[in-house]
């Protein structure tokens, strides 16, 4: 049984538009992220094998990202209920130095990706 020849550039334009997504995600409140992680997830079938590198990695990009902010959010619970002893405040510090790490990591890694598909070059 052989299979039809999956064209090269088939998933290019949806790894680029999930790149897009992802670095216009941080003025939407990433929502635009969740959006760009739903459109990697549904065009990986399809995609050659270079795109589908790139789709993968945005996927992983994206899920290390969300639970590190499920774990900050669940420090920052807790740092709002310390803040009673004053011990809360600086975990809230801790929390929000955290955060702002984690958007700049995660611009980072989206323009890296899109300079690397735009060069042609796998992730």
């Amino acid at each position: 049984m052989t299979y039809p020849a999956v064209p090269e550039s088939a998933g290019r334009s949806s790894a680029f538009m999930v790149y897009c997504l992802y670095l216009l995600s941080i003025p939407s409140a990433g929502i635009f992220a969740l959006v760009g992680v739903i459109w990697a997830l549904t065009a990986r079938a399809e995609a050659a094998p270079l795109p589908r590198q790139h789709l993968d990695d945005q996927v992983r990009i994206w899920m290390i990202s969300f639970w590190w902010h499920v774990i900050l959010a669940i420090v920052c619970v807790l740092g709002w209920l310390l803040t009673i002893v004053l011990i809360g405040f600086p975990i809230l510090a801790i929390v929000a130095f955290g955060w702002f790490i984690l958007m700049v990591w995660f611009t980072i890694k989206s323009g890296l990706g899109l300079m690397a598909l735009l060069d042609g070059r796998g992730r």
